[in-house]
């Protein structure tokens, strides 16, 4: 039986936007929030991989969760171990984490996945979907990061700044001009023109840069930008190309020989969004011809799991060719990776891990229906919350009904998406005898995925 607290703050109703969900979090009810029945916060257990933000640790650890923390990724077999013996109801990962159907499937008690990220790739979402874990994300709060990493690297792929500092570590002095440029005039081809690419678009102007961008759907233009019609377009017409688009089976290689060939001789390639989606050996051919003058890279295919001196061909086979080319930065899935971005990071998804743990609001859940219900006050007691995840299919509204419908529903609310529907209700005048009878008859119900009930 899934039971929690209380929260210790109380939220308006479901907004009409997840903009209008920004505000929300900070607002509170006049309403004080309704006293914790005895439940041990302490019986929820926390596992976070990947050096988590502090900030995102202490929002948990203030609930009274226990909160199991590891500074890196653990391969698969060590994850389904740790796993199996922590017996945990909350996972915090970031990117190198992969979350499989294996891994999800020998967490008993997992209710809900925190990836303190933008992606979601490395958790299979379908399958958490259809046992009734919730997948959280953090689709914006590194943004501004990621779109000053990829100007910072336009400057120093045009000034070939790499290559003059590298030379001067070795004591070469090499003060040259030819092939180095001013961006100013320059322009800049932007691929997923979406929370970074917009700011990205907005930076690059301010340097007195043309912006064009490809997008899969209209979207309206930041400024003087100009969305193109077909990414052949944005290719020929561009001296800076940069990716920021979700790995998906259609960006897979969405760069290689033949784009390539489209794009101007001596342009610039820049890769922050996901490994797959160049082709690196590709990369490699055409910096050598000299069809490209430089390139950046921050993702790979395959990353390691930590830090250490792991970017070898033993990790990915074209490692020590691409590291022998000149003007191509290279760095280790740094976009994201400053303080501002990490410390938000690290609010924005314990926030959404918290919300969710204790009153089941799925509000900014991928692969969730997105659903809330007002908290519950200290005018509201012996109330009860009953969550009921359950596969969408028809009759399962009539016979959950049918359970609650001897009781006192204040409020009720339900929500689809694809095959899994989300049903979220508050009941008035329980006990303890009643909420256990309420429990045991959802959970007898053939359309059951995953039942919680709160108080």
């Amino acid at each position: 039986m899934s039971l929690s607290k209380s929260p210790s703050a109380t939220f308006p109703r479901s907004p009409a936007s997840k903009d209008a969900s920004r505000w929300q979090r900070g607002n509170t009810a006049a309403s004080a929030a309704k006293p914790l029945k005895p439940f041990a916060t302490e019986d929820i257990k926390i596992l976070l991989l990947e050096n988590v933000n502090q900030t995102g640790r202490d929002i948990l650890a203030a609930q009274g969760y226990q909160v199991d923390f590891l500074k890196t990724s653990l391969p698969e077999d060590e994850l389904v171990k740790r796993i199996r013996a922590s017996d945990v109801h909350v996972i915090g990962i970031r990117s190198k984490t992969q979350l499989t159907a294996r891994v999800l499937r020998e967490a008993k008690n997992l209710i809900v996945i925190g990836c303190f990220c933008i992606g979601t790739n490395q958790v299979d979402t379908q399958y958490a979907a259809k046992h009734g874990i919730a997948v959280f994300n953090s689709p914006f709060s590194n943004s501004r990061s990621v779109a000053e990493l990829v100007i910072a690297e336009v400057i120093a792929l045009a000034r070939q700044l790499g290559d003059r500092s590298n030379e001067l570590h070795k004591g070469t002095w090499n003060k040259v001009s030819n092939g180095c440029w001013e961006i100013r005039g320059k322009t800049l081809g932007i691929i997923g023109y979406g929370h970074i690419g917009s700011q990205l678009s907005v930076l690059a102007e301010a340097m007195g840069m043309t912006v064009i961008f490809y997008d899969v759907v209209n979207l309206m233009a930041l400024g003087t930008a100009k969305q193109v019609p077909t990414l052949e377009t944005l290719l020929g017409a561009a001296d800076f190309v940069t990716c920021h688009v979700p790995e998906l089976s259609e960006t897979h290689n969405m760069i290689g020989r033949h784009q390539f060939e489209q794009m101007k001789h001596g342009s610039y390639l820049i890769n922050a969004s996901r490994g797959s989606v160049i082709d690196i050996p590709a990369v490699i051919d055409v910096m050598r011809s000299g069809k490209l003058a430089g390139a950046a890279l921050d993702v790979y295919p395959a990353e390691p799991g930590g830090n250490g001196d792991y970017f070898t061909s033993d990790l990915n086979l074209w490692a020590e060719d691409l590291r022998s080319l000149k003007n191509i930065i290279l760095t280790p899935h740094i976009g994201g990776s400053t303080e501002e971005a990490q410390s938000a990071i690290g609010i924005e998804v314990s926030e959404a891990l918290v919300r969710y743990v204790n009153e089941g609001c799925t509000l900014g859940a991928v692969n969730m229906p997105e659903v809330n219900l007002r908290s519950l006050t200290m005018e509201e007691e012996n109330h009860v919350r009953v969550i009921y995840i359950h596969h969408n299919v028809p009759g399962v509204l009539r016979k959950v009904n049918e359970i609650l419908g001897d009781h006192n529903v204040d409020k009720q609310t339900t929500d689809s998406r694809g095959d899994v529907a989300y049903l979220m209700a508050d009941i008035s005048d329980v006990n303890a005898s009643v909420i256990k009878d309420l429990y045991q008859s959802l959970e007898g119900l053939s359309s059951r995925i995953m039942t919680r009930v709160l108080y």
